[in-house]
């Protein structure tokens, strides 16, 4: 019985280890037909981070879009093209430990929080008194709103988890069923010893009333990482003005991918309304 504990110890670290690690990879140039340009910005955790952002001389405002777990830049592309086409300059970071962002370490956004921060932050100085928003997906969106308030003029949360023990439960839960329970707490106590920071540091859900500025959350409903009911618990915490969109049949997956039509008639006359805004911050 003890040798099978101490297994089972074994493998839920070895498991805990595998979630937190770096996602690096090259993503080679941005693609021709958008004109996009690369820096390397520095976030306050330390991270340096790979960028692409567009210089487009009658740009209304500025979008920065953050990509989800263990992806990149180029996740984000389909959106950013939508956001060209609207007037819409854009920021498009890989967070730290993604991508071509050095990093140790996924901090599920504790650290990341911070990237989205320097991108805020480039896109301020880069057009000073200009309007920003922000489309965050998954981890980007949760990034953006523990890091929040950001003094932006709109924000986009795609399939964002209102608290970490929710997305660990979600997806142990579709993997592994009645075991689910046990095995999200083995890996919700590796946070403090692996990552130095308590689970109660990662509760998108206790800052969306920090952002500041108006919301529009955006969720497939057959999402089983993030589900409805969640986006609706995130709803009723953010301040007015919010807004929720529900794209049915969609799962924790691309949801401009899923309908283009319905992101096209909701997610960017969104930005357009709030980003021509007369003041910015």
């Amino acid at each position: 019985l003890l040798l099978g504990c101490l297994g089972c110890a074994i493998v839920c670290w070895i498991a805990g280890g595998s979630l937190v690690a770096p996602a690096n990879q090259d993503v080679g140039a941005p693609p021709p037909p958008l004109q996009l340009q690369s820096t390397v910005l520095h976030s306050e955790s330390g991270a340096e981070i790979a960028t692409w952002y567009s210089e487009t001389a009658n740009s209304v405002a500025t979008v920065v879009l953050v990509h989800g777990l263990r992806g990149d830049r180029r996740k984000v592309l389909n959106r950013a093209e939508r956001c060209l086409n609207a007037g819409l300059d854009v920021v498009m970071i890989d967070l730290q430990a993604h991508g071509q962002s050095p990093g140790q370490q996924i901090t599920i956004g504790y650290r990341e929080r911070y990237d989205v921060a320097a991108a805020v932050d480039f896109a301020r100085q880069r057009r000073p008194g200009q309007c920003i928003g922000i489309i965050g997906v998954s981890l980007g969106g949760a990034a953006a709103l523990l890091a929040s308030p950001l003094s932006v003029n709109a924000m986009v949360l795609e399939s964002v988890f209102p608290t970490i023990e929710e997305a660990v439960g979600n997806r142990l839960q579709v993997r592994l069923g009645a075991w689910s329970r046990i095995l999200t707490w083995a890996l919700l106590c590796q946070i403090r010893p692996r990552l130095g920071f308590a689970a109660s540091e990662l509760r998108p859900i206790d800052r969306i009333s920090r952002a500041d500025c108006p919301v529009l959350l955006a969720i497939g409903s057959d999402d089983r990482y993030t589900t409805e009911a969640e986006a609706r618990r995130m709803l009723v915490a953010a301040a007015e003005p919010r807004e929720l969109v529900v794209f049915q049949g969609a799962a924790h997956s691309d949801l401009l991918a899923h309908c283009p039509a319905l992101y096209d008639s909701t997610v960017i006359p969104f930005l357009v309304r709030h980003l021509n805004a007369e003041t910015a911050y």
